[in-house]
């Protein structure tokens, strides 16, 4: 008997022996800095010349990894591998299937606080970020293992006296996951195993920014029994790799999370039938977020500033559901907007190895670049109450900035800024709010911060986000608790983490025998 899914706890690092047991784990990663990482392709593993260097974005000359750079001819090598282990993988059974999600769920869960020290380091999250991604990478192979258990007897139908009739799930063919570098683990890990669980194989091509990480799920996935060539690991370059396998007549599906451009760019190619190919590739596409707090004039005033800051800041703001914009009712935006500034005064960015830092650095040089861009757009489009410049001499370092007395319209409350940057506005009523709040091309997250109750059934109807809120921020969705994925151009709505995830790597198969 599988025991029910539970949330994987946070850690909690007032405990002096969990700051010490996270100190000994950040020493132990630094000990393996620098170490190269071949491809796996069918469980073998390939040295290549060419290489991805992955560096620590708060120490940009402190090298992470080399990791083997796949081209073209070695994507070939592994459609091929991942096609043919397709045949005998699709009819594994779906309960040692899930098994090897347990195990490798209970291995990473022993060595938990080695985890979080590697996204320290080649993420650049604080400890509290960290210990909550590998929490959530655990957390998706032990609800996605138990999710294929409940899926794999099939759906009740209708049946007659005169024939009996069955509706089953079967798994799609080759998958190419082409995971982010925000939730460097938990996503990368999530997708991969949502489609190996379901009997998929797959072509796991990481971001370039955190390679290193995937290669240690490999090793997870090896060691809790997943046979050769199910999953195969390809690092390489989107250009090259990326849309070679995603145009591939052999590619099944593409599961993506990433920007909104390369999304789009996947869902437009992978649109085309090529020669050969006798399916509809199918797309599971998440993208990004322009999200907005909403502040009511009846609301606790301290628990909207709150939210704000926590959502616009942590993790650098480099969140797709981060709160890049609060929308408030005139009546207090005042306290607020003043309450926000002075509570984002108080946060420090630096070494996320030192944990009294709140923030760490962006991820690398373009995003440095892009945001202090859009901070400088941001100066002339509203008022800076805090923050407004950053320092990349030693590492990719952006301090928190929050712009007031913003038009709705202003690029800076209009376009994704993946960064520590927050854009405060001004409604004169309830219903202007949820009007500005709407009015982006995103869908993905939002708050609202109200006791009043008529207007959160409101928002509940007319606030159009994939995950809402109420009187809380707008990040933090946890596995199995709250579905996550968003409307319009944040994505296919896919729900990572929900009941019917898994569902979208399959297709539907009815059989009916007559008596």
């Amino acid at each position: 008997m599988v025991v029910p899914y539970k949330h994987e706890p946070f850690t909690d690092f007032t405990v002096e022996a969990n700051q010490k047991l996270m100190l000994e784990a950040i020493k132990q990663v630094e000990a393996d800095l620098g170490g190269e990482y071949p491809l796996i392709i069918g469980g073998e593993r390939i040295t290549t010349d060419d290489k991805i260097v992955s560096v620590n974005p708060s120490k940009k000359d402190e090298v992470i990894g080399y990791v083997s750079k796949a081209n073209q001819e070695l994507a070939e090598k592994a459609m091929k591998v991942a096609d043919s282990k397709f045949e005998s993988w699709r009819k594994s059974d779906p309960k040692m299937r899930a098994d090897i999600l347990f195990r490798a769920a209970a291995i990473v869960r022993r060595r938990k606080f080695e985890f979080t020290a590697h996204l320290v380091k080649e993420g650049g999250k604080p400890w509290k970020e960290a210990d909550a991604d590998t929490a959530e990478a655990i957390d998706f192979m032990e609800y996605y293992g138990r999710q294929m258990l409940k899926i794999n007897g099939g759906t009740e139908i209708n049946s007659r006296p005169i024939e009996y009739n069955q509706f089953n799930y079967i798994p799609l063919g080759v998958g190419v996951v082409i995971s982010p570098w925000n939730f460097l683990f938990a996503i990368m890990a999530g997708t991969t195993v949502a489609a190996m669980v379901t009997g998929n194989t797959v072509l796991l091509k990481p971001a370039s920014a955190t390679p290193v990480i995937a290669y240690k799920l490999m090793e997870v996935l090896e060691e809790a029994g997943m046979p050769a060539g199910v999953v195969n690991y390809i690092p390489g370059s989107g250009s090259e790799v990326g849309d070679y396998l995603v145009d591939h007549p052999r590619t099944r599906f593409v599961s993506f999370t990433g920007s909104r451009d390369v999304g789009t760019r996947i869902f437009e190619r992978a649109a085309k039938v090529q020669k050969g190919q006798n399916w509809l590739k199918r797309t599971i596409i998440e993208m990004g977020g322009k999200d907005t707090i909403v502040v009511d004039s009846e609301a606790d005033l301290e628990l909207a500033a709150e939210s704000i800051v926590q959502s616009a800041f942590g993790f650098s703001g480099q969140k797709c559901s981060a709160c890049s914009r609060a929308i408030i009712h005139e009546d207090v935006y005042d306290q607020v907007s003043e309450r926000v500034a002075q509570l984002t005064k108080e946060l420090s960015a630096g070494d996320p190895s030192d944990n009294s830092h709140f923030m760490g650095p962006v991820i690398d040089q373009a995003a440095y670049d892009k945001i202090t861009k859009y901070i400088g757009i941001g100066k002339e489009e509203g008022k800076l109450l805090v923050g407004g410049d950053g320092d990349d001499s030693k590492g990719w370092f952006v301090n928190p900035t929050v712009f007031a007395d913003l038009d709705p319209e202003a690029r800076i409350m209009q376009e994704e800024i993946f960064g520590p940057v927050v854009a405060l506005a001004k409604a004169k009523d309830f219903d202007q709010a949820i009007e500005i709040a709407n009015n982006t091309d995103y869908g993905l997250t939002g708050a609202v911060i109200t006791n009043n109750r008529a207007h959160q059934e409101q928002a509940r109807e007319d606030f159009h986000v994939g995950n809402l809120y109420f009187n809380r921020g707008c990040t933090a969705a946890i596995v199995g608790y709250q579905p996550f994925g968003g409307f319009k151009m944040s994505g296919t709505d896919s729900k990572a983490g929900g009941p019917d995830y898994l569902i979208q790597h399959m297709q539907g198969k009815t059989t009916s025998e007559m008596f």
